[in-house]
């Protein structure tokens, strides 16, 4: 058995070695390296994708989030709903652009942000709700839509983890995640779904105006060299990186499809053990792209848990083991601890497996009976 990767990003690059080499040594060659034919040709070839009418590169996840709140006009107080189960730079913008966050519960199911909470947290200050789209699972868009358009509210997609997924609305019409909203933002990490080699990112938008502006913001506010017309910030995906990107869009579902598959064998091997509470995994639903899979542990001392893969040659993580409401950046009086019932729950009991397209059958065995051995212990 090979050595079990948390994310196996040499094994991935193995297999498309050759046209990354090629299109990073063309980049190289023609020394275009900001904003170059490579960024342009990735723009044109994710919008396809997508189906959105406007992509943006940007050269950071963040930097995406903070720029598509920049690009919506918002003022300083305005209150922005977010998930408090999430990576902290989902808030950190909020607060980097002195918004007010306002932090709701999670649903206990699929880890997304909660609908019942999000109306809880509604008031006249509100002017905007970021859905998190975590662990590659798309949160529930028709109901959020539905919010927004009641409370005429801004809705931006967090879609770092969850790029490729498809969402199902309830006409029955699928629309890939991030392109859903009034404006959605990717990250482009290297252990991402879609990943570059080093920092990169996107926003997504079919609004024209919104795109027009956002393109300034991501350029010191220019749209004619020197002409400042916006506020704006340096944020630039580098050619080399769109290379690596567009390389790797050609497979980004056939890689979210053997991440599905390796949750379904996991799940199949979890299935009948109670003290486990795994993902649901469906045949016919493409809602889900793992980023990460992630299982709750009943009974059972995570941390120990976690110590013992590790000892057993196992990586795996806890995404995420603070509450956001609880970190001291973000603590707030406004914030009562019975909110927060789901986060305060799962950052306690849940573990994140190893997930990536490299995953080989005999790892998952081995990965499961050790998860298996130790809660039955």
């Amino acid at each position: 058995m090979k050595k079990i990767q948390m994310v196996d990003l040499k094994g991935q690059y193995a297999t498309i070695k050759e046209r990354v080499d090629s299109s990073i040594a063309e980049v190289i060659a023609n020394t275009a390296f900001i904003n170059g034919p490579e960024v342009k040709s990735f723009q044109t070839e994710l919008e396809a994708y997508l189906g959105v009418k406007h992509v943006i590169p940007c050269a950071n996840g963040t930097d995406a989030l903070q720029i598509a709140l920049m690009g919506l006009g918002l003022e300083q107080g305005d209150e922005v709903i977010t998930a408090d189960f999430t990576f902290a730079a989902t808030v950190e913008v909020i607060a980097l652009l002195k918004l007010t966050p306002v932090l709701v519960d999670v649903d206990p199911v699929d880890f997304n942000i909660d609908i019942e909470a999000i109306k809880r947290a509604i008031t006249p200050k509100t002017k905007a709700i970021v859905p998190v789209h975590l662990f590659g699972r798309a949160a529930n868009m028709d109901a959020i839509m539905d919010l927004a358009k009641e409370h005429n509210l801004f809705v931006i997609e967090d879609n770092a983890q969850g790029i490729g997924s498809n969402y199902t609305g309830r006409d029955g019409k699928k629309t890939k995640t991030g392109g859903i909203g009034h404006v959605g933002t990717t990250s482009f990490f290297p252990s991402k779904n879609l990943g570059c080699y080093g920092d990169g990112g996107a926003i997504f938008t079919n609004d024209d105006d919104l795109a027009h502006t956002i393109r300034g913001v991501v350029n010191h506010g220019m749209y004619v060299r020197y002409h400042h017309d916006v506020v704006g910030v340096n944020s630039r995906l580098d050619s080399i990186q769109a290379a690596v990107l567009r390389a790797k869009l050609p497979h980004l579902d056939s890689y979210n499809k053997a991440r599905r598959d390796a949750a379904r064998k996991y799940t199949e091997a979890f299935m009948s053990n109670k003290k486990i509470i795994t993902p649901i995994v469906c045949d016919s639903c493409d809602c889900h792209v793992f980023h990460q899979y992630t299982l709750r542990v009943v009974d059972t001392d995570r941390d120990a848990l976690v110590a013992h893969l590790n000892e057993n040659g196992i990586p795996c993580g806890v995404y995420y083991p603070i509450p956001l409401h609880s970190q001291k950046a973000y603590k707030d009086e406004r914030y009562n601890e019975a909110d927060f019932p789901v986060t305060n729950a799962i950052v306690k009991d849940c573990i994140s497996l190893p997930m990536h397209t490299e995953l080989e059958d005999d790892q998952i065995a081995f990965i499961t009976k050790t998860v298996i051995d130790f809660v039955n212990k």
